[in-house]
């Protein structure tokens, strides 16, 4: 089989499943520039995919046709696959002996597959009884980071979310989709004055339940009961799940933006303790993968544009609530290609392998 390194060097060897779609590319980048801590690399795609060949680490590596046989020695397997492919194939990698770090939402709502974010929950990582471990979705990876730091500090008790999500939440279809849809749009100044008249100029939608160029759609995910969508549920429940907080109130409306990379939240959180705007810009500008950008004066704050291409979320617009001392009100952007999938699969899968040579 391909491989950067040979399986004689006694480091974890390591898959990465589907390598060639938009957050698989991300992982091949953070592979290459992250600390080394694997042997073999082997990159796994589906059969259209197989042979081509990318590069990890600075070597050339072919990619392998999805099979059984791709994990055979394999110590752990990441996937940046869709949802069915990894509910049929993670358990495949963990009965060829790997440990299976999946991105997808298939496990996520598992109670036998804990939930990690390394820099919120890294202890939950060795409860695998299944040998596979999830990782939450990028909405809630746009701000768990910050929020967990917050919540160490005050002690968290409601959360009310805007999520400001982009294309590539949709993967290459999403993309491609709106920079098709901007092309249309984009000589014509009459357009987005009268109703249904960008409709009526992009044609096809995409992935998207309504145009997205010079627009924003409130509605990310499926339909779930009462008129939610999965990733509003998602956010509720999967940030429950890794603060350890069953009973956590959360409220999160989210949105389809026209922004290409990089998903952001406004946030209002109410905790137990009362809280101070100083003390909090410090807590997140010493929280591992936070990165603080407040200053009003200056009109210095994240937007996606600025943080696409970076690995921690950012965090700005920090305000303490004009009506109730125990809450804050926070604007947080992140690339949801980076952070919001593919590196934090990349840090469990780290947390993993040191454990496997240890």
């Amino acid at each position: 089989m391909s491989a950067t390194r040979g399986s004689g060097s006694g480091l974890p060897t390591l898959a990465v499943v589907g390598a060639t779609g938009a957050v698989g590319t991300v992982m091949l980048d953070l592979l290459s520039t992250r600390r080394d801590v694997y042997g073999e690399i082997r990159l796994v795609g589906s059969e259209r995919s197989a042979g081509r060949t990318l590069q990890v680490r600075g070597d050339p590596v072919e990619a392998l046709a999805l099979a059984p046989e791709v994990f055979e020695d394999v110590d752990v397997a990441m996937f940046a696959v869709p949802d069915g492919v990894a509910a049929a194939w993670a358990p495949v990698a963990v009965r060829h002996g790997a440990v299976a770090v999946d991105g997808s939402r298939a496990f996520r709502a598992a109670g036998d597959v804990p939930l990690v974010v390394p820099e919120v929950n890294p202890e939950r990582v060795r409860d695998r009884p299944r040998g596979i471990v999830a990782g939450p979705g990028c909405a809630t990876l746009s701000m768990i980071v910050a929020v967990g730091a917050l919540h160490a500090r005050y002690g968290l008790r409601e959360l009310v979310i805007a999520s400001y999500q982009a294309a590539s939440g949709e993967g290459r279809h999403g993309i491609d989709t709106l920079y098709a849809q901007l092309e249309k749009v984009g000589g014509d100044r009459a357009l987005g004055n009268r109703s249904g008249d960008v409709r009526g100029v992009v044609g096809d939608l995409g992935p998207f339940p309504a145009p997205l160029a010079l627009n924003v759609i409130p509605w990310t995910g499926t339909g779930e009961d009462g008129g939610w969508t999965s990733d509003e549920v998602g956010l509720r429940d999967e940030t429950r799940r890794i603060l350890g907080l069953p009973g956590l109130k959360v409220s999160a409306t989210c949105v389809r933006v026209p922004v290409i990379t990089g998903h952001s939240m406004a946030v209002h959180a109410v905790f137990e303790e009362r809280t101070g705007q100083r003390e909090a810009q410090e807590i997140l500008a010493r929280s591992p993968g936070v990165v603080l950008c407040d200053i009003p004066e200056t009109h210095e704050f994240p937007t996606p544009s600025d943080v696409a291409g970076t690995d921690p979320t950012w965090a700005g617009r920090v305000r303490r609530s004009l009506d109730d001392p125990r809450a804050l009100d926070l604007f947080l952007s992140g690339d949801n290609l980076r952070k919001g999938a593919a590196l934090n699969t990349v840090q469990i899968a780290e947390l993993i392998a040191r454990d496997v040579t240890a």
